[in-house]
């Protein structure tokens, strides 16, 4: 039994998929405590894997993406594998990168804290990030780039810091643009869903 807040199909909004239609299978969750997360950890209900596996086979996305919350809180490497064979889809996770990830999984996001403010620093357990997302407020990048995820393949994504009022939003967004100008080693990311007022 995992506890599953949402499962949901949608766009991808972030990152290097932005746009792929995507199924969310979102865990309830997290070991960290980020002021600006988005997730309802309270909520959710205990499914078992084959519910799970029968929700997402009625959508018709490639992709699943396991998040949360922290995912790898409540995946192993048996669960990816089963997923996979029984969907015939393609596995994403966006994870914080304080736990290990079953190598099964076709695309990692790792989302680290490192420098949030609140958040006691901890080691990246995960060894290998197709992208790195990092939301912008204010923090250090530098030490972002020597992280031991980050490959040369690694693409690196900043994110403006999403709030509910939209001027200081506003001036997120500002701020983050100003910064991937001044780094080109940096990609912008936008959360596009909100913009399309999509899920």
């Amino acid at each position: 039994m995992r506890k599953i807040n949402e499962i949901f199909y949608s766009l991808q909004g972030e990152g290097a998929h932005t746009g792929v239609p995507s199924v969310f299978i979102r865990f309830s969750g997290c070991n960290l405590n980020c002021s600006f997360c988005d997730t309802q950890h309270q909520e959710g209900r205990m499914m078992t894997d084959n519910e799970i596996i029968e929700t997402v086979n009625s959508f018709p996305a490639e992709w699943i993406i396991l998040t949360g919350g922290e995912p790898s809180l409540w995946i192993d490497r048996n669960f990816v594998v089963v997923l996979k064979m029984k969907t015939r889809k393609r596995i994403a996770i966006e994870t914080n990168g304080s736990r290990f990830v079953p190598p099964e999984i076709d695309w990692v996001t790792v989302s680290p804290k490192i420098g949030v403010k609140g958040v006691t620093d901890y080691p990246i357990m995960v060894d290998y990030a197709d992208e790195l997302k990092v939301v912008d407020i204010g923090q250090d990048l530098e030490p972002y780039f020597v992280l031991p995820c980050v490959k040369k393949t690694t693409r690196m994504f900043l994110q403006p810091c999403y709030v509910d009022d939209p001027v200081e939003c506003r001036l997120n967004r500002e701020h983050a643009i100003n910064r991937v100008l001044a780094d080109p080693r940096w990609t912008l990311s936008v959360q596009a869903h909100r913009f399309l007022n999509i899920q």
